[in-house]
Parts: C-alpha cells; sequence; structure tokens
C-alpha cells in the first residue's frame, strides 16, 4: 500500500521500512521524517483494519451524521497535513497524549472509497479550537504547537491516518473529534469520533440524540494504549460508513 500525501515527499520502500522501524523503537522523528513514513503502510502496532483478517464480519452500520459545530477553521493553518502533533518543521510538539487514529472509509455497498479526502478538527488540550471566535478570547491557554486541524486523501481500500492527540473535553461537550468526508466537490458526510467508555458521554446532548445503539456504537470507539510505546501513546479505529455511494 503506497499512500502518498499531496505535496509531501516518496522515498523508497526500503528506506520507509527503516522509518517505521525507528518509529516503532519510539525514537523521535523528524518532521521530514515522520512525513516520509507515512508514505508507507501504518506499522502492525497500530492493527489497521484492512490488515486484521476477518475484521469486517460485524453487520454493516452506516456512520451517523452529526453537527458541524460552530469551530470549523475560519483561517485554516498553513499546514494541513496528517501530523496534528508538529506544525511544518517546528521542533516543539503539541501538548497532550499521542494518539494514532487509523481509520477506512466505506460506500453504503461497503465498498472501500478511494481518493476521498478525509479531514479532522479538535480542539487542543487546554481546550481550544482553531477558529478565531474561540481562539482569540483564549489567546493566554491556546497551544501554539497544536496544528488543529488536518486532512488525508485515502488509499486503494479508503484508509486514512492521522497523528493526533486524544481528545479532551470542551466546555458542556465530552471529548470528540470533527470528521468531515469530501470526494471532488461533494461533501458526503460530517460527524464526529468519540471515546467509548468516557463518562461525560452519557451528559453530552449530540452524542445522546443518536439514537440507534449500533450507530452510537460506530462512533463510539475504544481508545487503547500502544502496549510497547515508552510515552504512553494510544491508538484508535475508525470505520466509516457512508450513506450514499459516490460517483467516480
Amino acid at each position: 500500500m503506497d499512500v502518498r500525501l499531496p505535496g509531501k515527499f516518496s522515498m523508497p520502500l526500503e528506506s520507509r521500512e527503516q522509518l517505521w522501524a525507528r518509529q516503532l523503537s519510539f525514537a523521535p522523528l523528524s518532521r521530514r521524517s515522520f512525513l516520509h513514513a507515512c508514505g508507507a503502510m501504518v506499522p502492525a502496532a497500530f492493527l489497521p483494519f484492512w490488515t486484521v483478517r476477518g475484521a469486517f464480519a460485524e453487520e454493516l452500520t452506516r456512520t451517523p451524521p452529526q453537527t458541524e459545530g460552530p469551530f470549523y477553521p475560519n483561517r485554516l493553518p498553513l499546514d494541513t497535513d496528517n501530523d496534528l502533533l508538529i506544525i511544518n518543521d517546528s521542533i516543539t510538539p503539541a501538548v497532550g497524549e499521542i494518539t494514532h487514529l487509523t481509520g477506512q472509509v466505506l460506500d453504503s455497498q461497503g465498498c472501500p472509497v478511494n481518493n476521498a479526502v478525509v479531514e479532522i478538527w479538535q480542539c487542543d488540550a487546554h481546550g481550544v479550537y482553531l477558529h478565531t471566535s474561540d481562539s482569540e478570547r483564549k489567546k493566554n491557554q491556546q497551544d501554539k504547537n497544536f496544528q488543529g486541524f488536518g486532512r488525508f486523501v485515502t488509499g486503494s481500500k479508503g484508509e486514512f491516518y492521522f497523528r493526533t492527540i486524544k481528545p479532551v473535553p470542551y466546555p458542556g461537550r465530552t471529548p470528540h473529534i470533527h470528521f468531515k468526508i469530501k470526494k471532488g466537490r461533494r461533501e458526503l458526510l460530517t460527524t464526529q469520533l468519540y471515546i467509548e467508555g468516557h463518562p461525560q458521554n452519557e451528559r453530552d446532548g449530540i452524542w445522546r440524540a443518536i439514537r440507534d445503539p449500533k450507530q452510537r456504537a460506530n462512533v463510539t470507539r475504544p481508545f487503547e494504549k500502544v502496549s510497547d510505546s515508552k510515552i504512553g501513546e494510544w491508538r484508535v479505529h475508525f470505520v466509516i460508513v457512508l450513506g450514499v455511494t459516490p460517483e467516480g
């Protein structure tokens, strides 16, 4: 599998494998090395859905649409790639618990959707969104090293990958990550991802508005510790099933 980011680097497979080996040892990677590594298969330690035999045995459940919310970035950052922890070539990472977010986009028939743009956005570890209506009044608490927004173009199996932080509560909301799926000029779905078992879920009106238990389970996923991580990393996998079959 060769998932490239638009405008990013490509490199020989042997070099990519070496980079993944370094990542699995959890030695610090440079910004460029991380983006190179993203061009290869997501490492086995993060158990990507499309490599797990028999993982699609459960009944196909369409992902419920949810509100975009008020804080889709009104000024996109200069860096919009899939690594939200480091902005451009900065050497200072964002504050928060590192989370490896893998997933897959499927159409209404269960077929992978390739070349779809997956966008995510979330508040930083201090509860500040990358939107002037929120960040302007919270300048002193905003984490300027958190990208806050990222994009990934799905591969042939509909797969995507982001490196971000574990979501934290926002006033009045349980921890969540916003998602928007696009293809061409069409917006196919806007939804949100939640932490399975988080105590604030039951008090969140948007989460509770999902009445179908299977749909609620689809967007409420287990965040699991990466067992061999020396720095307390997490992983989560999110299968997005569209209610439409994209054209093209």
